[in-house]
């Protein structure tokens, strides 16, 4: 309980809060009016005159009737944790992108809402919370805002069919999706892999747009590498529904890498959580083809770790293919071996998946040369004998299928 009302302060703080106090309370189930029972909300009450708190924060999700009633006995604003997390991620939204699926979540949770929200913002001006997407009060009746959310979705698969036909005219390399909960350091790898100076905060959800760069793992491999919106636990239905557009680059991927805070004390439930919602977004059962994605679980932040010999241990146990990264120096970054034990995991993840090979085919075969060209790195190609010799490197699957239409395949490396 403690660790969840730790990161329910992160939240605050991320969103322009200073946290004054906290309360628990431990009941057999939530009230209908107030979730809190009733001596609970005049002892906050009292709690709040003397600190002076001007908001209270809830880590569990409120009905419009129990927000409603909580800030009329409290006489002060009331956000649940999905308000919160709502109004970071309007001012963590920069692309087009991001602003649409930030949006259309928000409405989601307003329409349920629309009495309590907008009774706030004809009487408070400013503070979190109060960032909406920009109706006027005229506009808040709930056709029009259905309306909205249907245009909304529309735009969002407009986006989602504009990525489809981008990745269809990529360069034919391996890609990856880093996953993982949030602040576990997954921008600060793409940084740290590519080169690039990448936007990087030690705060929760620092970015919400997805960012791709193309990686040299050595040994003349690449991979094109996308950084994904981070998870947490009790995220909002609706808003990993409103960001499938972002997600489906990682639904395409070859392969995904589970980045874990190695030094958080409980990375183990993080990892269930980014598990769950992967599971809820059909991205951690089967790829492309039917076949398994394949995930790489990558610990972070070594370098931060005092007793790396254990976690090593509890790592390997549940995840025996586990790698160690840190992104800074410190004591244990040799531990880690920086990201060059990731490069190496992404090396051998592309041989595996588009080892280099020799393809013979037969001269009159235009449709599968050009296939070929399409769908895999082209080395060098020659012609002798009726037979085109195509050396490239190509996706495993197609290999397969090459050979079971009896068509020459030799494995180089």
């Amino acid at each position: 309980m403690g660790e969840h009302l730790d990161e329910l302060a992160r939240l605050a703080d991320t969103a322009g809060a200073e946290v004054v106090g906290r309360t628990v309370q431990r009941i057999e189930a939530p009230t209908p009016n107030f979730y809190l029972g009733p001596g609970k909300v005049e002892e906050l009450k009292a709690t709040l005159q003397e600190g002076g708190a001007t908001l209270v924060l809830v880590d569990e999700p409120l009905s419009p009737v129990q927000g409603v009633n909580l800030e009329k006995a409290l006489g002060v604003r009331v956000m649940d944790r999905t308000e919160v997390i709502l109004d970071i991620f309007v001012t963590r939204a920069r692309s087009h992108e991001a602003k649409l699926q930030v949006e259309l979540a928000q409405l989601e949770y307003l329409l349920p809402r629309l009495t309590r929200m907008w009774t706030h913002l004809s009487r408070i001006r400013g503070g979190i919370g109060l960032r909406g997407p920009g109706e006027t009060q005229l506009e808040t009746d709930r056709r029009v805002i259905r309306r909205k959310i249907a245009t909304l979705r529309r735009r969002l698969e407009g986006v989602a069919q504009h990525r489809a036909n981008q990745r269809l005219g990529r360069r034919q390399v391996p890609s990856a999706a880093l996953v993982g909960y949030t602040n576990a350091g997954k921008s600060s790898l793409l940084r740290a892999l590519s080169g690039d100076d990448l936007f990087v905060e030690d705060r929760l959800f620092a970015t919400l747009d997805t960012v791709t760069r193309e990686v040299d793992v050595g040994e003349g491999y690449r991979f094109r590498v996308t950084d994904t919106v981070g998870f947490i636990r009790k995220l909002p239905h609706h808003l990993v529904a409103s960001f499938r557009a972002t997600l489906e680059e990682a639904r395409e991927a070859d392969l995904l890498l589970h980045v874990i805070d190695a030094s958080h004390p409980g990375w183990e439930e993080q990892a269930r959580v980014v598990e769950g919602v992967l599971t809820e977004m059909g991205l951690h059962g089967t790829g492309r083809g039917g076949e398994r994605k394949r995930v790489v679980y990558v610990f972070n932040k070594v370098d931060l770790v005092p007793d790396m010999a254990s976690i090593r241990a509890r790592a390997q146990e549940r995840f025996p293919h586990a790698v160690f990264t840190s992104t800074v120096g410190g004591a244990n970054a040799a531990d880690g071996g920086g990201v060059e034990e990731l490069r190496a995991a992404l090396r051998t993840a592309a041989q595996a998946l588009r080892p280099l090979a020799e393809v013979r085919v037969p001269v009159a075969d235009g449709r599968l040369l050009a296939e070929l060209h399409r769908d895999a790195e082209v080395m060098a190609q020659q012609q002798a004998d009726g037979v085109v010799v195509v050396r490239a490197r190509v996706e495993a699957r197609l290999l397969g299928r090459l050979r079971r239409e009896g068509i020459g395949v030799d494995i180089l490396g």
